[in-house]
């Protein structure tokens, strides 16, 4: 998808619950399953790895802390959403959201991923999304019967339409009223109230009846009053909503209610039979003709010219010089080891064991440094941490002097 062409992202992906998931028989969704279970060792690929700790050494951070924290298995399913985000956010406009769809299994590491890739200055809510079901007797833990939606915006001035909803009728009953309209007085003063109904606050209470006509039989379907209100906050009629784990459709049948323009992403088969079924039985199928809703299993091509909305993220290398092919992060380490010893280029100091060196860029990457290993040094860890984005090599190598930090010699 084309770089920033998106106006919301709406998504409810896979919350690392450990088992697999398995649709209804006999119902819409049937044959729909997906695996929730994480592996280090089989879901985590080295180019991924590379590009985060090169380009985003505190998402790496992010996902570490969920590994060393939990398990290799939520570190693996962090390390999944990590790269996927680091797209959603490339597709999004300035003025667009995400809300991600979650649950106490891994909301708290999610959240520092999101702040690590969107900036903890773009938190906009943790909405909690309160529902009935019949829950059982569970021993020593109060039922659970809550989901996390982590809100953020791309930038400063994200969309965002106030939603309101009709006062209770307990409380109008309580209030007074003149020409103007209902109020309460306080030390004499009066104070009316919105006529249009009461802000909703975080905590979303909703449920999907098991008897409800919405219901398709997916294993994790949530209801539309959810996706709607969503979709009415942060985006306006006519206006791109992408749901990139799209399942049973519910965020693309809310949209389409809404007069959004749309695209649905899954790995599924049956994701686009079901899609049409849905809007066919919201009445949304009339005045559709073949091929209005296309399915594609190809990616389209872009035509951006391939353009990241953030340059650094995209592989760089010396425009002087041939790229050759691309070395991987353990490539370089090897290679410069090779080529210098264990020897840390900030302070000259040699260490008899090369597992106290890091990999960095002399010229840092958020001053368009190179990703090509003619960028690269290696430096032990408090070289590394004064470095930081602020030095060059050379500029490193000044500060130790002036703090007496050169190995002597």
């Amino acid at each position: 998808m084309n770089s920033e062409s998106v106006d919301l992202i709406a998504t409810d992906p896979p919350f690392n619950k450990g088992r697999d998931f398995h649709a209804t028989p006999d119902s819409l969704a049937a044959g729909a399953k997906f695996q929730d279970r994480w592996s280090w060792e089989r879901d985590v690929h080295e180019e991924w790895t590379d590009q985060i700790t090169d380009d985003y050494p505190r998402l790496m951070e992010a996902i570490e802390s969920a590994r060393y924290a939990h398990s290799d298995g939520m570190g693996a399913f962090m390390c999944f959403m990590a790269v996927r985000l680091l797209e959603m956010r490339r597709v999004l406009k300035p003025t667009g959201s995400i809300y991600l769809h979650c649950d106490p299994t891994a909301s708290h590491y999610l959240k520092a991923v999101l702040d690590a890739i969107f900036g903890w200055k773009q938190f906009r809510n943790e909405i909690v999304w309160h529902y009935q079901t019949s829950s059982g007797k569970p021993q020593g833990h109060f039922i659970k019967n809550t989901d996390t939606v982590l809100f953020y915006g791309k930038g400063r001035k994200s969309t965002f339409n106030i939603i309101r909803e009709p006062w209770p009728e307990k409380t109008l009953r309580k209030w007074q009223r003149d020409g103007k309209g209902i109020y309460r007085t306080n030390n004499g003063k009066r104070f009316y109230i919105d006529p249009d109904g009461k802000r909703i606050d975080n905590l979303w209470s909703m449920t999907l009846s098991s008897r409800s006509r919405e219901r398709t039989g997916y294993p994790t379907q949530k209801p539309l009053t959810l996706y709607d209100r969503i979709i009415r906050a942060s985006s306006n009629e006519g206006d791109i909503v992408l749901d990139p784990f799209a399942g049973c459709a519910t965020t693309l049948v809310a949209a389409e209610r809404l007069g959004r323009q749309w695209v649905g992403i899954d790995i599924w088969e049956r994701a686009h039979e079901v899609v049409l079924q849905r809007l066919d039985q919201e009445g949304l199928l009339q005045g559709f003709k073949a091929g209005d809703v296309p399915l594609t299993a190809v990616p389209p091509v872009r035509s951006d010219d391939g353009l990241p909305a953030a340059p650094f993220l995209k592989l760089q290398w010396n425009q002087a010089e041939p790229p050759g092919p691309r070395m991987s992060r353990a490539q370089i380490y090897e290679t410069l080891l090779k080529q210098q010893g264990p020897k840390c280029q900030g302070c000259d100091r040699v260490f008899d064991d090369p597992r106290y060196l890091d990999l960095d860029h002399n010229t840092p990457r958020s001053d368009g440094g190179l990703n090509h290993i003619s960028n690269r040094i290696l430096l032990c860890g408090p070289c590394n941490r004064l470095k930081s984005n602020t030095y060059t090599l050379s500029g490193l190598r000044r500060e130790n002097g002036k703090r007496g930090y050169m190995a002597k010699g």
